[in-house]
């Protein structure tokens, strides 16, 4: 590699095709139209949504497993074509629930699972000086090209949506096939530069702060089995999948709910307000990553995941009670950005605490048990808002969206509280395969 920072590059690239879901909730809409073509409820669009996360998380404690073997360039390669084929795949099949159920929640999924993790994996390999801005950046695309694909999809150039027709297809289905070409390609060409430095790698000019920095970098981390039996892991799992359920259920329905809010108030337009709240939603993600990586990298990784999950309940909360009740459409998107933010730094702090506490060298492997919350976040959170939303079918005001608010908000506060208990794991000790001793310090 001529310059790691072609390592970035890349991993952006990569990012941008597999934020794909993100982009679900500008299907949502035509979707879920009782008079239109597909008729889907709002917990089956649901159900589509979190099959995907959920199988995107499944398939990276996989990857991580598979990494080593296949190397991160191949690795790269079959996430980008099964990414793009689930996607086409669901343009040319996709009339019924269970298609595309199957094609955009499995298989799509899957190529995500495939891609997710070796940017990151490879990148924090390039960067032990600067994991938590370099886990930021590797996946800041994912945030960002949602942005990209719910504004393609709904208003530039006209709105893919509104006229887009391939192969005699529908729109939905055509905007499918467009984008499943286009996730390939970008994720292929990413792949070109997704290699591992030599093994011990370290910047020039650059040394380990202390010992316990220094075992992160080589052989004396935390295998998974290993890591698995520490009482560290799962705190960091619950906070984990706390502020994931919160983030995930409002890019879910952030349309549904904006509408229902604009609309009970009178406001005109309401869906173009909604598709500007989701873009900014998507911008303030990317810049999450960024950003609270970059700030943990100086105040400390517990810390900044503390202030993180403490900021995002008190956001979930107001989100209701201030935003969606008063039917403002400025406090909608303010309430996008800041939920947004929050939500897009779990994905640099998470993954770059699994590498100071568990070992920089076996982080693609340790990395996907953790990011299992997210799986599960992408079942409970966008289900906690579908089912609420068709219990309250017909209702003419919005409050059918306090209960998901509430629980998802309090989640988080739970869980910052959760880390603020959690102490990092002592340097494991390991005389033989599966036997870890850790101190408490």
């Amino acid at each position: 590699m001529p310059n790691r920072w072609f390592v970035v590059a890349g991993a952006i690239l990569i990012q941008l095709a597999l934020g794909a879901l993100y982009a679900w909730s500008v299907f949502t809409r035509l979707l879920t139209d009782p008079a239109g073509l597909y008729q889907f409820t709002a917990t089956q669009t649901a159900w589509i949504f979190s099959a995907g996360l959920a199988t995107f998380a499944a398939v990276m404690i996989l990857a991580g497993r598979w990494l080593a073997r296949t190397g991160p360039r191949t690795m790269t390669i079959l996430g980008g074509l099964l990414l793009g084929l689930g996607f086409i795949l669901g343009g040319f099949f996709g009339t019924s629930f269970w298609a595309q159920f199957i094609c955009i929640g499995l298989l799509a999924g899957a190529g995500i699972g495939l891609g997710y993790v070796v940017p990151i994996a490879v990148g924090v390999k390039w960067f032990p000086d600067k994991k938590g801005m370099i886990t930021g950046l590797a996946v800041a695309g994912f945030g960002f090209g949602a942005t990209i694909w719910v504004k393609l999809a709904g208003s530039w150039f006209g709105g893919l949506l509104n006229y887009a027709e391939v192969f005699g297809l529908p729109p939905v289905q055509s905007v499918f096939v467009i984008y499943g070409f286009i996730f390939a390609a970008l994720v292929l060409l990413g792949s070109i530069v997704m290699v591992n430095p030599p093994d011990g790698y370290q910047p020039r000019g650059w040394k380990p702060a202390d010992a316990e920095a220094a075992s992160s970098l080589g052989g004396t981390g935390f295998e998974p089995a290993q890591m698995l039996k520490t009482s560290q892991f799962y705190s960091i799992w619950v906070v984990f999948l706390s502020s994931a359920i919160a983030g995930l259920m409002v890019i879910y329905c952030i349309k549904l709910f904006g509408i229902d809010a604009l609309e009970f108030h009178g406001v005109e337009n309401a869906g173009i307000t909604t598709e500007t709240a989701v873009a900014w939603l998507a911008i303030f993600n990317g810049l999450g990553r960024i950003l609270w990586g970059m700030i943990s990298d100086r105040i400390g990784r517990k810390t900044a995941i503390i202030i993180m999950s403490a900021l995002q309940g008190v956001a979930m909360l107001m989100t209701y009670h201030v935003f969606i009740f008063t039917g403002q459409t400025t406090g909608l998107v303010i309430a996008a950005c800041l939920i947004g933010f929050n939500y897009g730094g779990i994905f640099a702090l998470f993954p770059a605490i699994t590498a100071d506490w568990f070992g920089n060298k076996e982080v693609g492997r340790n990395y996907g048990w953790v990011f299992s919350a997210y799986g599960v976040a992408g079942i409970v959170g966008p289900l906690l808002a579908g089912i609420f939303k068709d219990a309250a079918a017909g209702g003419s005001s919005p409050i059918g969206w306090m209960t998901p608010f509430l629980i998802a908000g309090i989640s988080c506060l739970i869980g910052a509280l959760i880390m603020m208990a959690t102490r990092r794991p002592g340097r494991s000790k390991i005389s033989s395969p599966g036997r870890l001793a850790t101190d408490n310090a």
